[in-house]
């Protein structure tokens, strides 16, 4: 098995303070930071835009950025997110009129691509496209909203897409988002899940015990992914 990576969204940080906020949470073991762009028409939600990720950067973060697009349609910001300094652009294949093209512009941007599967969105399409992506997300929760309870149902689709890959024998991450929390991280990973988005589990635990970093957290996901 691949490292394992978790990824905070910053849906759930303090936006007041937000380049503080990544800052802590790198420093207390994070690897990679995802957004969760939404655009209250694909999804029923408003967040973040390529701002957001230029002014991190210009902030000094130099970890890798995650952006999961929960827009339709999809190529018009993919450009936009490139030059904002985005690592991974991933994008839902109902929101694109041609998935191949818009993986492609991804690639011809410098950035990673990959394909998000809602809970109830077959996988079939990766078999024409395996080729293309460098990550593959599968959504626990449906998209639109931050805090959702983890749907079990996933662990059925992590491990047909974990073998998918294995099969294809490429260098493909395998992501997971939606509910991802210390008491089911370990069985999300023998699932075969290798990159985990946790939200409100992160940064909401942060905020209940009023700590000023996210170590204990972080080093609890650890220890729990260290027994997969």
């Amino acid at each position: 098995m691949a490292d394992f990576l978790i990824a905070p969204s910053i849906l759930s940080a303090d936006f007041a303070r937000l380049g503080e906020e990544v800052d802590k949470v790198l420093k207390s073991g994070a690897d990679v930071v995802h957004f969760d762009v939404m655009d209250n028409h694909y999804v029923p939600n408003l967040t973040i835009g390529p701002l957001i990720c230029e002014a991190l950067r210009k902030h000094g973060v130099t970890a890798d950025i995650d952006v999961h697009l929960m827009v339709k349609p999809v190529d018009r910001i993919i450009p936009d997110f490139a030059r904002a300094g985005a690592t991974y652009i991933t994008f839902h294949p109902e929101a694109s009129e041609h998935v191949d093209r818009s993986l492609q512009l991804i690639k011809e941007q410098g950035c990673k691509c990959g394909l998000v599967f809602n809970p109830a969105t077959p996988l079939d399409i990766l078999e024409y496209v395996m080729d293309k992506v460098d990550l593959i997300l599968l959504m626990s929760v449906n998209p639109g909203f931050g805090g959702q309870s983890f749907i079990p149902s996933a662990l059925v689709k992590l491990r047909q897409a974990r073998k998918m890959i294995d099969n294809s024998g490429r260098d493909i991450r395998l992501e997971i988002d939606g509910g991802v929390k210390v008491n089911n991280i370990r069985e999300i990973a023998e699932a075969g899940a290798d990159m985990f988005v946790a939200g409100s589990a992160i940064f909401g635990a942060a905020k209940d015990s009023d700590a000023n970093t996210y170590d204990s957290v972080i080093a609890d996901m650890r220890s729990e992914l260290a027994k997969a």
